[in-house]
């Protein structure tokens, strides 16, 4: 069976603990995940990025299929996400590359809007 959840927010950072704790409970609701923790870390990263970098309302879709969970935010920013080298001492730069860990595959729409993040299915969860 296939479930998805789609919302536009504000672009208030208040709205990224909110969207952490409605993944987590369609998570739950969906499927027992194993993997709460790291999709909810995703979450964060990414919809953070769109509201410190996008323009705009911000579109979040969480969609679980029989072949995976797709993670899909989307601002008005059309620049691409991108990895970067954070130094040591630097606070902010290290959230993609907390999603290419702990993401499947991640990766940038070809007009720069959607980042996106899949975690595939392995025992019918996420």
């Amino acid at each position: 069976m296939d479930f998805t959840f789609n919302v536009t927010i504000d672009p208030d950072p208040v709205r990224i603990a909110q969207l952490r704790r409605i993944t987590s409970v369609l998570l739950v609701e969906w499927a027992s995940s194993p993997m709460v923790q790291d999709v909810t870390v995703v979450v964060s990263e990414l919809v953070t990025n769109a509201i410190e970098h996008g323009r705009g309302a911000v579109g979040f879709r969480l969609s679980l299929t029989g072949e995976g969970l797709l993670l899909e935010v989307v601002d008005g920013n059309p620049v691409h996400a991108r990895l970067r080298s954070a130094a040591a001492d630097d606070e902010h730069g290290r959230g993609l590359l907390l999603v290419s860990c702990l993401a499947a595959d991640w990766g940038v729409s070809k007009d720069g809007r959607t980042t996106w993040a899949f975690f595939p299915v392995g025992d019918g969860s996420p």
